[in-house]
């Protein structure tokens, strides 16, 4: 039970944090690195004698290197893993608008009585824009309104489905495109529920304080102007920092899946293209 509970702590603390905007993100990560290169040089400087100094470039001057490769090989294969799940998120909602616009032209059939769908369908999609596109509900699909609405959507598929009047292949077309309508859902919210490992957020945040601070003992011989030097790599290091939060989560985070094609769908049931 602690352990889960520990779990439970961990991925409400990730999700909190990717949750965050865009410049928040961005410009905390870039302080919080300064201020990983301000306590690093006040602590070096405290606790290396004046007379050691000498030595600690011919330590930290070799370490740059590794360090640096090992970061930037961690941020760009997490950054390139990110923004292709961002790419697969947005697939997984075309094909969600895809399979709604074939239930839609599916209740236009001959002899489907297709009103009743169409308004279930539409609301069904705007439930889902406005309660399973952010926060907490992204992932869960504990959502009552959706779901209300979608258990309206089955019904009334189901009942022109079973309908005498119509044929195999019509009854077919109806329920196969519900089906996967109700699929996609379920693949929607499995991707919503994805978060960045918190053990591999550590990891990473651990070589970039590394990286900081070996290269702010490169600078522990020289005067505060000159130590300024390394604020490139602050700011490159908080920038990467901060857009891999922003690419975490498709849903919650301020980078999020485009609903557009969902929207287009619901413009086009509301405006009669579907008749």
């Amino acid at each position: 039970m602690k352990k889960k509970a520990e779990q439970g702590s961990s991925v409400s603390s990730m999700v909190w944090l990717t949750s965050q905007s865009l410049p928040t993100l961005v410009l905390g990560c870039i302080a919080i690195a300064a201020l990983v290169a301000v306590v690093s040089r006040f602590a070096l400087r405290a606790l290396i004698p004046e007379s050691e100094r000498e030595g600690v470039n011919s330590i930290a001057a070799p370490l740059m290197p590794a360090l640096g490769a090992a970061f930037a090989i961690l941020v760009a294969i997490t950054l390139a893993n990110e923004a292709g799940y961002l790419t697969s998120a947005q697939g997984i909602v075309s094909i969600e608008a895809g399979d709604a616009s074939r239930l839609a032209w599916a209740s236009t059939t001959p002899r489907v009585e297709g009103a009743a769908i169409q308004r279930d369908l539409g609301r069904y999609l705007v439930a889902t824009r406005r309660y399973e596109w952010h926060g907490s509900n992204a992932g869960s699909g504990n959502d009552s309104a959706t779901g209300a609405a979608l258990a309206a959507l089955e019904r009334a598929v189901r009942r022109q489905a079973v309908r005498p009047a119509l044929g195999t292949p019509t009854s077919t077309e109806l329920l196969s495109s519900l089906g996967a309508l109700s699929n996609d859902r379920r693949a929607r919210l499995a991707a919503a529920s994805k978060q960045l490992p918190a053990l591999y957020v550590i990891t990473l945040a651990l070589s970039a304080i590394a990286l900081i601070a070996n290269a702010t003992a490169l600078t522990i011989r020289s005067r505060t102007r000159s130590a300024f030097l390394i604020w490139g790599l602050v700011s490159v290091i908080g920038l990467s920092m901060g857009l891999l939060f922003a690419l975490g989560t498709p849903w919650r985070g301020p980078i999020t899946v485009s609903g557009l094609p969902l929207d287009n769908v619901v413009r086009d049931l509301a405006s009669g293209y579907f008749g």
